[in-house]
């Protein structure tokens, strides 16, 4: 057989050595269609990864399920990959996201048709739910579920069409019909008559039901023994230990059973599986939620011909109808006991159900069910896929930088229907000083850069909140008011401050990039008021508004007064650095004080639109800044008790995060103009001056909350955690993710960049290194002991 014969399929799935149903089903799939194909079949895995466990062949790319760049970087590797057809798991509780929504992300990017296998199709899903498995079969070519009800459910409820959708049986092991005596004396149970349970454990098995059945069962069949046979589920162990199993134990003392059950606490192999069914008389699943689908251990004691006794959850009713089982109401014990008792005793029922059972399986063994996924795989008319320009405006964070993930947690506490509260004690938002434009405008830019890149709902319901703000901050003639009590009543002698220039620079973001264009109508008048006080403002402020205004252009670029009132700013901003440079001091004024990156970064951005007037200016003040705030090992920003005056010391401390997000955002713009790659290595720098490259080598940022603390002091960082701090934070790492994404495509070298980067995450089979290797800085051990400190407490 030729390699280009070869039928490359990537299963996108969790997997051995996983402990969980879904993985050992992806690898029975696997096996049994390369069996159906006799080598023509090459499969690849990306695995849902989970804690510390290690892969081997067929797994080549592993996901971590709450980390979004792996989803987009999945992808990229499938894709790279020249897969012929993607097999998808699905589950909910597998992939991140609400409702598992992090899956579409990489299906909407995917370039081979997707087939889709639904483990779960939930009756009465939540809106999020919903969604989110609309997204996935929307994504898909083809829809596969084990079920004669799902059909109808996907169909009904959630409106997927019919032609779409395909019923193919869970798979089940090709074992003889065998007297199960010489099963038995595998395991010394001979003369015993012995009634099985087997998988993960966990509340919903409802065991308790079937050992409340049991002291009925032994009065009538003394020899009977109940094996439970499964380690509690991972997730279970995880969150309530094995609370649960030591409950049922309890409960087997308490009803004087403990001679009649047996608690095998392993996660068994496929061959001791195998022995345990063949040596069972009766299978029992008294499990308690009648909405669920599908059943591997179900179906594997239909295969084997046991004689099962079982609660009605849909499966069941399905796998056991005509006489192949009997059903028992939901945790009616008596039942349970009665309907156990008729089969030990009645030879005539007992094998009656086992030989029906056992030709039922016949049409269900995973050589079968092997062959007719392999002629989905290998179908002639697969669909050619289009990535669509929406799906590729989703994410597209590179896996190659270690970052936190974004996240809103600290965001949203600080927020209310009002908008962000400008100050907290610690995580808790003081009302005491209400709220501020300033901070809701750096809010809205937050927001819309978070939007593009994770198109979430509650981002968009925070954007909104914000725009609200300031919005309402404008007054008729165009000026803004900046400080709002917390009851809503705004100051009435406010100081001077800069959120004129940082609401239009608030403004002009959503303009290039609004969540939907019905914004910009409103946005564009609210922008167009304000854009005649520009060359009153301060230096800051001119540096906002000169943002704003860069992106009012990127929407309409034939705006000649917008482009007037950017050259006055951008001017003014030069008039400033003439007034006050010397040949030591390349500065716009005699002391460097809050946020001075910006004055500099807005320069880079005119010089864009302007011209080398303003670059050569932007690049003189940007390297002075550099000199003054970056010691060739990490960044050492000044501090705000006492600043830098000319000719003066410069203050170390408090260091304040607002100075690590102008510098980030210029450096990154300082490459833009220059091409340099050092500044991007800087960028990264000053990025890691949040994780711990720092003068007190301590994380500012706040691995457990999601906030970010207020800043560096000399005793440590302060424990606040306010609105500015954690939007500086948000927007450096947005900002992070930006540039190692697009500027791959800048340089041409997207796809080998991305395959070196991908490659650092595929599995060990492949790659002796799996983790992404950031930029670190010299001090870069130094810290690393107290971040890892920090991560722990997530």
């Amino acid at each position: 057989m030729t390699k280009s014969s070869t039928k490359k399929v990537a299963f996108i799935s969790s997997f051995k050595p996983r402990k969980c149903g879904i993985a050992t089903f992806t690898s029975d799939l696997i096996e049994n269609a390369g069996l159906a194909v006799n080598g023509e079949f090459e499969p690849l895995v990306v695995a849902m990864r989970s804690e510390d466990e290690k892969y081997n062949d067929p797994v080549k790319f592993e996901i971590r399920q709450n980390v979004k760049s792996d989803y987009i970087c999945a992808a990229d590797y499938i894709n790279f990959s020249h897969v012929d057809v993607v097999s998808v798991q699905h589950e909910f509780g597998l992939f991140g996201g609400d409702a598992g929504s992090y899956l579409s992300l990489l299906l909407n990017r995917l370039k081979a048709p997707v087939i889709t296998t639904l483990h779960t199709v939930l009756n009465d899903p939540s809106p999020a739910y919903h969604k989110s498995l609309v997204d996935v079969c929307n994504a898909s070519y083809k829809v596969i579920t084990m079920n004669e009800r799902g059909v109808d459910m996907l169909r009904s409820i959630y409106g997927i069409s019919g032609r779409k959708v395909q019923l193919i049986a869970h798979g089940i092991p090709d074992l003889p019909f065998v007297d199960n005596n010489y099963y038995k004396h595998k395991f010394d149970i001979e003369n015993r008559r012995t009634i099985l349970t087997f998988g993960l454990l966990n509340k919903n098995k409802g065991i308790e039901v079937m050992l409340k059945a049991m002291p009925a069962i032994i009065e009538a069949e003394p020899t009977v023994l109940y094996i439970v046979l499964g380690m509690t589920h991972p997730a279970v162990l995880k969150h309530e230990g094995e609370s649960y199993r030591f409950r049922l134990q309890r409960m087997v003392k308490e009803l004087g059973c403990t001679e009649h059950v047996i608690f095998h606490n392993r996660f068994v192999n496929d061959e001791e599986l195998h022995n345990f069914l063949c040596a069972a008389d009766i299978y029992v699943t008294p499990y308690l939620n009648r909405e669920q689908l599908t059943s591997g251990t179900l179906s594997f004691a239909v295969g084997t011909g046991k004689a099962v006794v079982s609660t009605p959850y849909w499966a069941a009713v399905e796998l056991l109808a005509n006489g192949r089982g009997k059903l028992v109401q939901f945790g009616d014990s008596k039942q349970m006991a009665e309907s156990i008792v008729e089969i030990l005793q009645d030879d005539s029922l007992f094998y009656s159900l086992r030989r029906k059972a056992y030709d039922y399986g016949r049409s269900r063994t995973w050589s079968k069910i092997g062959q007719i996924y392999w002629k989905l795989f290998n179908a002639k008319r697969m669909p050619v896929r289009i990535t669509t320009k929406a799906a590729l405006s989703v994410a597209e964070p590179v896996s190659s930088i270690e970052v936190p993930e974004p996240s809103l947690a600290h965001l949203k506490r600080l927020t209310d229907d009002t908008g962000l509260c400008q100050h907290a004690k610690f995580t808790v938002p003081n009302r005491e000083y209400g709220y501020c434009t300033d901070d809701n405008a750096r809010a809205v830019i937050a927001m819309t850069k978070y939007y593009a890149q994770y198109p979430e709902p509650e981002a968009l319901h925070l954007f909104n909140i914000y725009l609200s703000f300031i919005i309402h901050s404008q007054n008729s003639d165009g000026s803004v008011r900046n400080f709002m009590n917390f009851d809503r009543s705004w100051w009435g002698n406010e100081p001077v401050n800069d959120a004129l220039g940082r609401v239009l620079w608030a403004f002009g973001t959503v303009m290039a990039k609004p969540p939907s264009s019905s914004y910009l109508s409103v946005i564009k008048d609210c922008f167009d008021k304000s854009a005649g006080y520009v060359e009153k403002l301060h230096p800051r402020g001119m540096a906002y508004s000169i943002l704003g205004m860069s992106d009012y252009l990127k929407q309409f670029p034939g705006a000649s007064d917008i482009k007037r009132q950017l050259e006055i700013a951008a001017d003014g901003l030069v008039t400033q650095y003439d007034e006050n440079r010397f040949p030591d001091w390349q500065w716009f004024e005699d002391t460097l004080t809050y946020d001075n990156a910006v004055l500099p970064y807005a320069l880079f951005i005119a010089g864009t639109i302007l011209g080398d007037k303003y670059l050569e200016v932007a690049e003189k003040t940007c390297e002075f800044l550099l000199a003054n705030t970056f010691n060739d090992s990490y960044f050492s920003f000044v501090g705000c008790k006492g600043w830098y005056e000319r000719g003066k010391t410069k203050a170390t401390f408090d260091q304040q995060p607002i100075e690590t997000v102008s510098t980030v955002m210029m450096l990154r713009a300082a490459y833009d103009a220059t091409q340099n790659r050092r500044f991007l290595t800087l960028q990264r720098k000053a990025f890691d001056w949040f994780l711990g490259e720092n003068d007190l080598h301590i994380p500012i940022y706040d691995f457990r909350t999601k906030g970010c603390n207020d800043g560096l002091a000399q005793g440590g960082v302060n424990g606040n955690q306010g609105a500015e701090s954690t939007l500086s934070f948000l927007m450096s790492l947005l900002a992070i993710v930006e540039s190692y994404t697009a500027v791959d495509k800048v340089v041409g070298k997207t796809h080998v960049s991305q395959k070196m980067s991908i490659s650092r995450q595929v599995s060990a089979v492949e790659q002796t290194t799996k983790k992404a290797i950031p930029i670190k800085s010299t001090s870069a051990q130094k810290s690393k002991t107290k971040i890892r400190e920090a991560e722990k407490l997530t």
